[in-house]
Order: structure tokens, then sequence, then C-alpha cells
């Protein structure tokens, strides 16, 4: 099955709520997203009366990484929310670990996108050698027949945000087809199942603020992360259930980091720092 129609919640109001039916709620299997290379399966979900639409990522269907523990890459989704919901931007889908039809699994509200479809007017290439007002250079990308063009993404405060957030949790993966723009101008992210190694594996699109300083908002962020993540707070205990104490060490240090230097982190040049394929 190709990946169906994102469908909108159907009376579904608030992220507790939210969080309730998907925690609780009755799944029901309705197809598998083929694309991806883990097990994706698109499900319907119903809760005193109120239905849904879902992702529900079975532990059991993970293929196994090098570098990274198996059977954990439902709990780092999960903990990609968590930490999300923590800075305030809302920029991860209601999130939870839950046991399924084909066990435990991370289970994801479906968003649906806008009418031009995931990444419309975030992403583009150009020929010019230089990105226009509004867009920032990603890198050069050969198109076919020896040609090159430019890979530029938007200069969008969304995109800045979810720079940032990537940063803290250290995703290997952003790619274009994971930037999910709402209808109602919400940017959602997501497949944050490689995220939150201890050692540095940053790999995105969104490099184009790279070395520029943060924005006050951000700034304000991640001192707030900072407290929130002090051994005993309740987000600390929350990241201490779903990611190693070597890799919430980790993610404290970046936080640390990103507030020190007071800046965007540069590609450090012994990752490849964008994605394969990019979108």
């Amino acid at each position: 099955m190709s990946a169906p129609e994102r469908i909108p919640p159907r009376g579904v109001t608030g992220p507790d709520g939210l969080l309730t039916v998907l925690a609780k709620g009755s799944l029901t299997v309705r197809g598998r997203v083929r694309e991806a290379s883990n097990a994706v399966l698109y499900c319907g979900i119903e809760h005193d009366g109120v239905s849904a639409s879902c992702v529900y990522k079975p532990v059991a269907g993970e293929r196994p990484l090098w570098d990274f523990p198996d059977g954990t890459l439902a709990r780092r989704e999960v903990a990609a929310y968590e930490i999300s919901e923590a800075t305030g931007w809302g920029l991860v889908p209601p999130t939870v670990l839950r046991d399924g039809p084909y066990g435990e699994g991370m289970c994801q509200l479906w968003i649906e996108t806008a009418p031009e479809g995931p990444d419309a007017g975030l992403l583009a290439l150009v020929e010019d050698e230089e990105p226009a007002e509004g867009w920032k250079a990603i890198a050069y990308a050969e198109v076919g027949e020896g040609r090159t063009a430019l890979l530029v993404h938007a200069d969008d405060p969304r995109l800045r945000r979810l720079a940032v957030l990537d940063a803290v949790i250290n995703n290997a993966d952003r790619k274009g087809g994971h930037l999910l723009p709402a209808p109602d101008g919400q940017l959602y992210g997501i497949d944050h199942g490689v995220t939150f190694n201890a050692d540095d594996k940053l790999r995105t699109l969104l490099w184009g603020w790279a070395g520029e300083p943060l924005t006050a908002e951000a700034v304000e962020v991640l001192a707030r992360l900072a407290a929130e993540l002090a051994p005993g707070r309740p987000l600390a205990t929350r990241m201490a259930e779903l990611i190693t104490a070597a890799e919430l060490e980790a993610l404290r240090g970046r936080v640390a980091a990103l507030r020190e230097t007071g800046r965007h982190p540069e590609p450090s040049g012994d990752w490849p720092a964008i994605p394969w394929p990019p979108v």
C-alpha cells in the first residue's frame, strides 16, 4: 500500500485529550506505509466515542542499526515528543508508547498536510549560485546530465525552531519528507527514531543558519530546557525512562554547548552532514 491520504482527527481537542486517545484507544490497522525502512502501520484509533488516525510503529518491526541499540527507536520517537513539548514549540505530533496488535510500539497522531503536500514551499532547487531573499543555501546537488543546482530551504522561523530542536535531540535523519506543514500553519517534524545518540550524529537539511546567532526565543527555550533536564526534575525523570544514562548526559551537554556558543551548530566534518536521500 502506498502512503494514504493524511486524514485529520475528528472530535479531538487539546493535547491531553489526544494523548488519552492515542494511549487508550482501540487500534485498527488499515494499511502499511511501504516507503518506510521500518514497519510503519497506518491505523484508525477510537476511544470513548472519539476517533482519529495515527501511525503505529511496533518495536518488532524495527530494523537493527549498527549505531543504535536494538529495539529502542520507538522510545526515541517518544523522547523527541517530550523534548518538543518542553520547548513549547509543538513541533512533534502527539506521541505515546503503548501496546498494539504487534506488541509495544510508538503511536503518533497522523497529520494532514497542506494541500500542496509535504515540505511544500520549504525546499527548492534553484539554478542560481546564491539563494534568493527569503531562502537559505544547503548544498549543491546533482540534477542529471552533469548539471548541478543549489538546494535551498526557506528562511522560515518554524524551520529555524526545528533546526534548534534537531540540534538538541541530535537528529541523524532530518529529510525533506519529514517536514509536514499543516493547513493551519503549524509545522511538524516526524520520524525521530535515530535521535539522542551519545555521539555527534546531526545530519539534516536545515544547515542554512549554521554558525549564526540563535534567536532570543531559542536562547530562552534552551535555558528552560537546561533547568528542566536537571537531575530529579520531571522531564529528566521521564527522559531516563526512554534513553540511556549516557544519552541523557549527552543531551544535557548539547543544551549546555548551544547555550555557551549562542549559535546554531555547524557540520563537524566527522559525519555526513546531509541525509541520503535528502527527501
